[in-house]
């Protein structure tokens, strides 16, 4: 009986979260899309420093590369921002923290423990989840969308 009872006062709150399932999507949307909008900016202006990171960290084509993960992160983060092509453009920028992990990253880990002190394979799953969640209710994605169907 205790249990029917928690369940029935539970159900206006559940329902509440239910209506609101766009929200979570939409914050973490704006949050890594603008943090990665500001890192590829602060990469843009010292490419140079960049691609000598690069060198060192053994990644190919050091500068091409530098310019290419500055401009994912830059145009990437703009665009997940407004919430346009966002499924799309996710998927360069998961690429962009696999690379950050399996490279640089995971030669610094020494325990297990510290692999979840990173702060890239957190960012990675924001992606995963904005691959498969696309950008939700509140995005130009949704509004390109229900125009194109008027």
């Amino acid at each position: 009986m205790a249990l029917r009872a928690l369940e029935e006062r539970a159900t206006p709150v559940l329902a509440a979260l239910r209506d609101a399932q766009w929200l979570p999507v939409l914050l973490i949307r704006l949050f890594v899309g603008y943090f990665f909008f500001e890192t590829g900016l602060g990469k843009i202006g010292d490419l140079g420093g960049l691609a000598e990171r690069f060198a060192g960290w053994g990644i190919p084509f050091p500068a091409f590369n530098a310019a290419l993960s500055a401009y994912t992160e830059l145009l990437g983060g703009a665009l997940l921002v407004l919430g346009l092509a966002t499924r799309l453009v996710a998927i360069p920028l998961f690429i962009n923290m696999a690379v950050a992990i399996s490279v640089v990253n995971i030669k610094r880990v020494t325990e297990f423990d510290e692999f979840f002190d990173l702060s890239e394979p957190l960012y990675a799953l924001c992606f995963v989840l904005l691959i498969f969640a696309g950008g939700g209710p509140v995005s130009l994605d949704r509004l390109l969308g229900r125009r194109s169907k008027s």
